[in-house]
């Protein structure tokens, strides 16, 4: 008499989504997750698409052309003032003085030495009223200079460091992997522009719109999931995470770059810095 088997169960089928972030150090979250398995061991397939700034990815979103996006808080805080109903899901990167992983460059033979030497002059900044113009902005007016009298352009990172060489513009806020290989090069430090906002805040966050969250609770819940147990690894693992860097952006990650840390909760408190900021210097009215 031949044994009984157990029937077979098959695992469920994984969720597809579509995920739209940047190609820089603080939006590689969702590439980490893909590549070390954590979206499959949530039960997502993901399709990551990399854009290059965070207003960019939000129209995406708006439009449902992906399904969820990560931008920085000032993205989103200028997406709602204009009456876009998304809703943060996730936090994403987290800003700390003490490794500063964006900042205002110059060329080394470049003539600027203080904030005021930069009035009426061209910075290129990643987008047009973002979080790096709110940082320009604010490093500017604490340091001595006038932010009102600058010329911003927007560049993608990679752009920025020809642009520089060929005197297209005067300075540039740029973030790592580039920051790096730009400081290793022809260019230096003019300011950790950052600092200006805060010691510690929320840089960025996950975000879908509120139909979308409200159509699919248990998939929100996955990926925040899926973020959380990422921004932990990340946080522990910089070398084998620069790898995945590599790979995905084309950058060489060096050794000694520093690396953005995650955060692993989202807080009012964490935030407000930013938004505080947006608002001061007039990328949102309030």
């Amino acid at each position: 008499m031949s044994a009984l088997c157990a029937p077979t169960v098959a695992d469920p089928p994984l969720v597809t989504l579509k995920v739209a972030t940047t190609p820089i150090d603080i939006g590689a979250q969702a590439l980490w997750a893909k590549d070390q398995g954590f979206f499959k061991k949530a039960g997502l397939d993901v399709e990551v698409s990399l854009i290059s700034n965070g207003a960019a990815i939000a129209s995406a979103v708006a439009a449902n052309a992906v399904d969820i996006g990560q931008a920085n808080i000032v993205s989103l805080a200028t997406a709602h003032e204009r009456g876009l109903p998304f809703v943060v899901i996730a936090p994403a990167g987290y800003y700390a003085a003490t490794e500063p992983t964006t900042a205002m460059i110059v060329a080394k033979s470049s003539p600027f030495r203080v904030a005021k030497d930069l009035n009426g002059k061209t910075i290129a900044v990643s987008g047009i009223k973002n979080i790096t113009q709110v940082g320009a902005s604010a490093w500017l007016s604490q340091n001595g200079g006038d932010f009102g009298s600058v010329h911003f352009i927007e560049l993608p990172f990679p752009q920025m460091a020809p642009a520089l060489t060929a005197g297209r513009v005067d300075a540039a806020v740029i973030a790592e992997p580039e920051l790096s290989q730009a400081l290793d090069g022809n260019f230096r430090l003019m300011g950790n522009v950052y600092d200006a906002v805060a010691k510690e805040f929320v840089l960025g966050a996950w975000f879908t719109t509120s139909d979308w969250a409200k159509q699919h609770p248990d998939v929100v819940k996955r990926y925040q999931a899926a973020m959380i147990e990422t921004a932990n690894w990340a946080n522990a693992h910089h070398a084998e995470s620069a790898k995945i860097l590599e790979k995905y952006t084309k950058q060489t990650v060096e050794p000694h770059m520093r690396r953005v840390r995650f955060a692993t909760k989202f807080t009012a408190s964490e935030v407000q810095p930013l938004i505080d900021a947006s608002a001061k210097y007039g990328v949102i009215k309030g």
